[in-house]
């Protein structure tokens, strides 16, 4: 029973609490604890090589870093029943159609697009962006009026930024912001 009290996930979890936007990149298998790893993150891009499952069922066991409970948030009940019942594989374009996936580019584009996603979102303010990524996650786990409440909320809470004001003001000035993330 030993590893029942371990925490044996502690470091999945810290990974998924990340406040920072996380990017996947994945061009070859991403099944079982590969597929809950690129779950983990917010966007996902994808080689058309890709493949995405939870095949822990073929192993006698279940998913175990979320793969059953992220899954159905990204591909509905009924898809997650699927792969994670049958241990079944889906292709990138798969993954893609069922919203597992944001983009799915060949191969041999996949850093330079994973790296060209990154650097635009790094071009922005952090504390924005990590107020935008909270706003979005909220709406997993409550109502849309919750939701929405949460939302005014933190938007409001940007105007004490001096970020939003560069971001206005350049928008004025028709000049490209300079964010000091503060």
């Amino acid at each position: 029973m030993d590893h029942y009290h371990a925490d044996l996930f502690a470091d999945w979890d810290r990974f998924a609490a990340f406040r920072t936007p996380k990017i996947a990149a994945v061009g070859g298998y991403a099944l079982g604890g590969g597929c809950e790893l690129a779950m983990m993150c917010d966007i996902v891009f994808a080689a058309r090589s890709a493949q995405f499952g939870q095949p822990e069922i073929n192993l006698g066991t279940i998913p175990a870093a979320g793969g059953t409970q992220r899954l159905v948030k990204s591909v509905g009940k009924s898809k997650a029943m699927e792969l994670v019942l049958s241990g079944s594989t889906i292709t990138a374009e798969e993954a893609f159609n069922y919203g597992l996936v944001s983009k799915v580019v060949p191969l041999e584009d996949l850093d330079k697009e994973t790296i060209n996603l990154a650097e635009n979102i790094a071009n922005k303010s952090l504390p924005i962006l990590i107020l935008a990524k909270e706003a979005i996650l909220r709406s997993f786990e409550s109502t849309l009026s919750e939701g929405m409440i949460n939302e005014r909320r933190l938007f409001q809470s940007t105007f004490e930024l001096e970020d939003r004001k560069e971001g206005m003001m350049a928008f004025l000035e028709k000049r490209s912001p300079k964010f000091k993330n503060n």
